[in-house]
């Protein structure tokens, strides 16, 4: 690159990083749009809105009603946000907290009443209007028309007006299809159930053969009142034309959420405040940014004009990242962190492994400009193989995850792409560019040494040893305190449930405040960890704890009263179901299934040999173990937080193991008679394990300043993250490789004959 083109990259660089910069702190506009501040956070991060339902009736309600009811709440609330949580308060009321949102209202109007959604016939067995087209005045003076009842629904019920229920439809979609003459229009597609069916059937013969519309009436108005042009006997049906997407989704919303088994009416609603609070957000910044800065000083310190390159193009990944998570409207939560401490490792991987293979070719006597080039290509595979593994499970978790998992599936997956694109693109560039402006001699690169190899193959016994040892004695711990305590790990209230304890205290209280002065009491009192949220505009405080029983929650209200003063008539304690479903535990498990058979697939297709990708899923299989172990052993609590960590150290693992591969890939490829295959695998994890090394540094730092300097909440997360990423680099190195070998003389490949 001549040096003219060489400034010129490099300024242009610069400029993109610090105007990329200046709207990650400024904003595009005086009210800071676009910028770091204007990022959605979760409700664990800044709070949202909080809305109690209770269902209509004076019976109890079924618990298969309930946990139906609930599961589709779940499913139409993600619309606002993937990390909304619904779950169950008391016998007969659901909880819904949605991070991110403040107006309450607005959402309240929008779900209306959930459950009451009725198709009603146009007219009656005498002919007679159920509902007609009337002319009405809005407020601001506009007139119109709009269908109206003319019966109470009542009424309506009684004489058979009403030939189905929300209840009757199975699934409602908006969609797209084309017309008679070849247009594309937006659509409403219907899907009813069993029963639904028959009803639909009689209903669009009935109307029809009257030449009458159907109309779709939902907490006291007319959400859609189609013609119907045909009779429908397999309980599909479409519901067009639509004025567009976003219309066809709002209808489509509507009747899933009126198609609940229980009627719902609002109880009360909230603002609430952040679970982790203020100091949460500042202290991970904070800690993020130390991090970041040592990352940085390492790299230039050990791969010299290479790390300065690879500072700037990280600088531009992080401010990127910034960027897009505004860009793409994601919420942030501790587990969209996660992902983002994921992905950066990742990208400082990338680097490494280029850098690593440049300083090979300088020590085979190559010219810079010639291992810059080489080192590149060779890299390549590596790097695209290790980030699009992750990048298949990243995929599928966004897929088929639950809310809380599309959440660090996002950032993941967005951190995946741009960490390709910065290492591949931006550091080269800037390394060309470097070399133009004069950096040309090998010191400023640094001269890599063919290292003897270290007989890691030979230690295979002892490493596996060691792995099944503490394997074992994690089931034996977990077993213990199954036997003892009826949990195998220490389960968190988002698991399995707990107390919410409402406090309205005589003044208002910072959550610091509430953290530490009456947490550490409460803690005492019910000896179990305790979540808080503050309810903004009121002196409210919500306690979530384990279960308590009577006794303990006596002590806990006159600890209250004796220490702050609270009048028991303002203390009011209900039973919350768990935030993590069954079926969103399962949704996860099965995400993940699915997730490890397209990594498998896709290395089988790469490395042409299923023994790659099986090694791969046992090495990973050890890593979660493990880290559950430690859980088991630590006593950490298990929330939100596990799964996180664990998808972490999942994507993490399985970037690390293909690094090793690939290079016994390529070794294999090159090997002369006088190897074995042992010496090759030792040669090729020796060759690759500075990579490891430094790679699980970079990321064990980012992580470490986490732990130091978070609240309690991001210190759960972080200290099994970090036995994680040790973890992740031991089996890469010490495991993976001798399973592979192992495989391959007990499954050697049939030689094909002609």
């Amino acid at each position: 690159m001549k040096k003219n083109r060489a400034i010129i990259v490099l300024l242009c660089t610069i400029l993109v990083l610090l105007g990329v910069t200046y709207v990650d702190i400024w904003g595009i506009d005086a009210k800071g749009t676009g910028s770091a501040s204007d990022i959605k956070l979760g409700l664990d991060l800044a709070g949202g809105v909080s809305i109690t339902y209770q269902v209509v009736g004076e019976e109890e309600p079924d618990e298969t009603d309930m946990r139906d009811t609930i599961a589709k709440l779940q499913q139409r609330v993600e619309n606002y946000s993937t990390e909304a949580i619904v779950y169950q308060e008391g016998l007969d009321r659901i909880n819904i907290e949605i991070p991110g949102v403040s107006d309450a209202n607005a959402i309240l109007q929008e779900l209306g009443k959930p459950g009451a959604l009725y198709f009603i016939a146009e007219t009656d067995a005498e002919g007679n209007p159920n509902y007609s087209l009337q002319p009405v005045t809005d407020a601001e003076g506009n007139s119109g028309y709009t269908y109206v009842l003319n019966k109470t629904l009542e009424e309506l019920e009684a004489n058979g007006g009403v030939v189905l229920v929300g209840t009757d439809v199975k699934d409602a979609r908006a969609g797209s299809s084309q017309d008679n003459l070849g247009n594309s229009t937006y659509v409403v597609s219907l899907v009813m159930t069993e029963g639904g069916t028959k009803k639909f059937e009689d209903a669009t013969r009935n109307a029809f053969e009257k030449g009458e519309t159907l109309g779709i009436y939902y907490d006291g108005a007319f959400v859609s009142v189609p013609s119907v042009n045909g009779v429908f006997t397999d309980g599909n049906a479409t519901i067009s034309p639509m004025e567009s997407y976003e219309a066809a989704e709002k209808l489509a919303s509507t009747i899933r959420i009126g198609g609940l088994k229980l009627e719902l009416e609002e109880l009360h609603s909230k603002v609430v405040g952040a679970q982790l609070g203020v100091e949460a957000i500042d202290t991970s910044l904070l800690a993020g940014a130390i991090g970041f800065v040592i990352v940085i000083i390492f790299m230039i310190a050990v791969y010299f004009i290479s790390g300065f390159a690879a500072s700037i193009a990280l600088s531009l990944y992080v401010a990127l990242v910034v960027l897009l998570l505004n860009g793409f409207d994601m919420t942030l939560t501790l587990s969209g962190v996660a992902g983002i401490i994921l992905s950066i490792g990742m990208a400082v991987d990338a680097n490494v492994i280029i850098f690593a293979r440049i300083r090979e070719e300088l020590a085979t006597g190559k010219t810079v400009r010639s291992a810059i080039k080489i080192g590149y290509e060779k890299a390549l595979s590596a790097i695209i193989d290790g980030n699009i593994t992750t990048l298949i499970a990243a995929g599928v978790l966004l897929l088929l995850g639950p809310g809380t998992v599309k959440g660090f599936a996002q950032t993941l997956a967005l951190g995946i792409v741009l960490s390709m694109f910065t290492a591949l693109v931006i550091t080269k560039y800037i390394m060309l560019a470097l070399y133009g402006l004069g950096f040309k001699s090998e010191k400023w690169y640094g001269v890599g040494r063919e290292p003897k190899a270290i007989n890691f193959l030979g230690k295979r016994k002892l490493f596996f040893g060691i792995s099944i040892a503490v394997i074992v004695a994690g089931f034996v711990v977990m077993g213990a305190y199954q036997v003892k305590t009826g949990d195998a790990l220490n389960y968190s209230l988002e698991f399995k449930g707990g107390t919410a304890t409402t406090v309205n205290f005589n003044e208002s209280r910072t959550l610091a405040e509430v953290n530490s002065e009456i947490v550490p009491l409460i803690e005492e009192v019910t000896g179990s960890t305790v979540q808080i949220q503050t309810v903004q505009d009121s002196n409210e405080v919500i306690f979530k704890t384990s279960s308590l029983n009577v006794e303990t929650r006596e002590a806990l209200n006159e600890m209250l009263i004796s220490n702050f003063g609270v009048e028991e008539s303002k203390i009011t304690s209900e039973t919350i179901s768990s935030t993590i479903s069954d079926e969103m535990t399962s949704d996860t498990i099965m995400a993940v299934v699915i997730a490890i058979i397209g990594m498998l697939i896709y290395i089988r297709i790469r490395f042409s040999d299923i023994r790659f990708g099986v090694s791969s899923i046992v090495a990973l299989m050890h890593d979660v173990l493990v880290v559950i172990t430690f859980y088991a052993i630590a006593r950490v609590s298990v929330g939100n937080t596990f799964i996180a960590c664990l998808l972490t150290i999942v994507g993490y693992s399985i970037n690390a193991t293909i690094v090793v591969f690939d290079r016994i890939r390529e070794n294999m490829a090159e090997m002369n008679r006088k190897d074995t295959l042992e010496d090759v695998i030792n040669a090729s994890i020796t060759q690759t394990l500075s990579r490891s090394i430094f790679t699980s540094l970079t990321t064990l730092i980012m992580v470490a300043a986490l732990y130091i300097l978070g609240v309690t909440s991001i210190r759960e997360f972080a200290l099994p993250l970090m036995v994680g990423i040790v973890c992740g680099a031991y089996s890469s190195v010490c495991l993976a490789a001798s399973i592979w070998y192992m495989l391959r003389k007990k499954f050697p490949q049939k030689v094909k004959k002609d």
